[in-house]
């Protein structure tokens, strides 16, 4: 979102309010992955989210992660984005089985590097598992988001 100083009249990016919450229902749809990018490409537009790096980051997690469930799950069932000081992306799938990172994907093979990404673009993730299967996260500082840059050392 972007609003305009009291002060100066310039440009103030503004963070969403805590707890706004975006579900997109995935179950059985085909081209889950690109209805996924979609969905997240417009709720960071309406964030005052887009135009970044970082933004461009998030789709490619999104990406991942609906692969992943696609790949190894039966199948994403919802994707949930959270927004306030973190951008929290879920996506839940029908299997309890957690993920485990290949731990030595070899280069210029396909196949085994989804869950570095996922740890390399994002500032956190985990899986938890629940009765009726496992919601994968990943999530982003809300700065990130803002200024295009990382956080941290």
């Amino acid at each position: 979102m972007e609003t305009v100083g009291p002060e100066t009249g310039d440009p103030v990016s503004v963070v969403p309010a805590a707890g706004q919450r975006r579900r997109l229902a995935l179950t059985g749809v085909r081209g889950a992955v690109a209805k996924g990018r979609d969905f997240t490409r417009q709720a960071l537009r309406d964030w005052g989210w887009d135009g970044t790096e970082t933004a461009e980051d998030t789709l490619l997690l999104v990406s991942e992660l609906l692969t992943n469930a696609s790949l190894h799950a039966d199948g994403c069932h919802e994707l949930v984005l959270t927004a306030g000081k973190v951008l929290r992306i879920e996506v839940c799938d029908g299997t309890t089985t957690l993920p485990r990172r290949d731990p030595a994907p070899r280069r210029g093979v396909p196949g085994g590097h989804g869950l570095h990404i996922v740890e390399r673009l994002s500032d956190r993730w985990g899986a938890d598992a629940h009765a009726d299967g496992k919601a994968v996260w990943a999530e982003i500082e809300a700065a990130r988001l803002v200024s295009g840059r990382p956080t941290g050392p």
